[in-house]
């Protein structure tokens, strides 16, 4: 089996992504951060998805993103409630998945692996630049050139199998892969029990793309 490096924040989008690496017969490398976001309940779900979708290991960077600040995730600032659309939120970590995939990239070259999953969107989702295809394609681009696999001619793919599915299609493959989405956790602002709020953008795109598919949600919402 080839291997593969998946990133895996613990959410509906990225174990998703985890499961279609799995099912294509990747060896799957799960790779999360605590980066100092104000959910960090979220690792505890990526824990419980790297096993139950049978990662090969499950590796967790701590990098502090809270010394720049920026973001409603790692600052002392109100995660938006009830507000989708009207340009990229507060709740975008400056150049996050840059340095995410950079992370995944170091790892990909250790383990001699050619492939890294990444499960971002750009139909139903907050707007964020890092989620774009010309993103990853230029990330691609970086890759061939800044690695020492990448000059002798060893290229990375990077996949995003969910770029062009909408949130209601992602919940449905998740369910056709056999993902249990109650181990799952997307809120960006949860009760301290670990409750989802129901009102952040990642909510409220969860929330939908359950009505849209037609299924229910198997997480508890404070609202």
């Amino acid at each position: 089996m080839n291997r593969a490096v998946v990133l895996l924040s613990g959410g509906l989008d990225s174990a998703t992504t985890l499961a279609i690496a799995r099912d294509n017969r990747f060896e799957c490398y799960a790779l999360s951060f605590d980066y100092g976001q104000r959910h960090r309940i979220e690792l505890k779900a990526a824990k419980r998805l790297a096993e139950a979708l049978g990662a090969r290991e499950h590796c967790v960077a701590a990098i502090d993103l809270r010394i720049f600040g920026g973001s409603a995730l790692t600052a002392d600032l109100d995660v938006p409630k009830n507000q989708l659309g009207g340009g990229i939120p507060i709740t975008y970590v400056p150049a996050r998945n840059t340095i995410f995939l950079s992370y995944a990239l170091a790892w990909a070259e250790v383990l001699r692996a050619a492939d890294i999953f990444i499960g971002v969107n750009a139909i139903d989702y907050s707007g964020y630049p890092d989620c774009r295809p010309e993103f990853l394609a230029a990330f691609e681009r970086l890759a061939a050139v800044a690695t020492k696999s990448g000059v002798e001619g060893g290229a990375v793919k990077v996949h995003a199998p969910l770029i062009r599915m909408s949130k209601a299609d992602i919940v449905r493959e998740a369910v056709r892969l056999g993902v249990d989405l109650s181990l799952t956790h997307s809120c960006y602002d949860p009760r301290p029990d670990g409750t989802a709020c129901g009102e952040c953008d990642s909510c409220l795109l969860r929330r939908k793309g359950f009505a849209d598919a037609g299924l229910p949600d198997p997480i508890r919402y404070a609202k």
